[in-house]
């Protein structure tokens, strides 16, 4: 049976910690920005010389792309579009199933269409509008602290490109799927908004790798894989699980710890297989305000 495998993108929040701060000059931010992981030799589409040239000619968007400007538009193809289609053909079922109450009202207010791939311009008008939050291109993985202290002002980090067509239902880096129903959707929640803001301001005030590993944990365990109590069974509000219909089937023989976020911080993970262990809040009340609390002090 072919599932869907959590992107690996946030093993950058363990490895290769970048520690240099952001100095607010804009050229240097957008070349922090754009200094991205290469295609790993590995990914599905390494030697499909047709996708890398896609993937180059969208990366490419972003590459010239200054915050202010318009969101350009990736043009995507008839096959691109199918991979979305076999997509939201499992993650539909999987979300009415597993997702969280404030995700799938969220998910209703972006209204995606199953039949073809939105343009971030398209999702980030309607994200800005309901949280403040801004959706703004990059051409691929970025360093952490580059990727979480822009939370801290209001903007999601976001890939354009999608998986390789071969294998719709895996992706071994963050894609647009990953990004926009998972990331996207959430941040259509003004809490979750919330406290991906408080993230970023957490990190601008971090100030060793070790601290910066601890936060990062927190953050996979919540944002990433957070699981929660409601209407007496376990539902997912974290955007690995939500983005993958893969995931949310496996998350119930997840070992569930209670919401303690100091433990959170000390627990390795590994982001090549599907968690074993999952940080459980009793109610979406309880996760805002534990983790509110928790970043507001970090």
């Amino acid at each position: 049976m072919t599932t869907e495998i959590e992107p690996k993108q946030q093993q950058l929040l363990l490895d290769h910690v970048d520690m240099r701060p952001v100095t607010g000059d804009l050229d240097e931010a957008i070349l922090d920005r754009n200094a991205i992981v290469q295609l790993d030799p590995d990914h599905p589409g390494f030697r499909d010389r047709e996708y890398r040239a896609r993937r180059n000619q969208i990366a490419q968007l972003a590459m010239n792309y200054r915050p202010g400007d318009q969101i350009p538009d990736a043009p995507y193809t008839a096959d691109e579009h199918r991979v979305w289609q076999t997509i939201w053909q499992a993650l539909r079922p999987a979300h009415q199933k597993h997702a969280c109450a404030e995700y799938l009202d969220s998910l209703k207010r972006l209204n995606f269409l199953e039949d073809h791939i939105p343009q971030l311009r398209e999702v980030n008008e309607k994200v800005h509008a309901i949280s403040g939050f801004r959706l703004e291109p990059v051409a691929g993985l970025v360093q952490p602290r580059v990727f979480l202290e822009n939370l801290a002002d209001g903007v999601f980090l976001c890939t354009q490109y999608i998986r390789h067509h071969s294998t719709p239902l895996y992706t071994p880096e963050p894609d647009v799927v990953h990004e926009i129903v998972g990331h996207g959707v959430t941040l259509a929640s003004p809490k979750i908004a919330e406290l991906n803001r408080l993230f970023g301001k957490a990190v601008k005030r971090t100030q060793t790798a070790d601290a910066l590993e601890k936060l990062s944990r927190v953050y996979w365990f919540t944002i990433e894989f957070g699981v929660l109590r409601e209407t007496g069974s376990v539902k997912a509000y974290g955007t690995g699980l939500l983005s993958s219909a893969g995931e949310l089937e496996e998350m119930h023989d997840a070992a569930l710890r209670s919401f303690d976020l100091d433990a959170a911080a000390s627990e390795a993970y590994d982001p090549t297989h599907y968690q074993p262990v999952l940080f459980c809040a009793d109610s979406f009340d309880e996760l805002y305000q534990t983790l509110r609390e928790f970043l507001l002090n970090w």
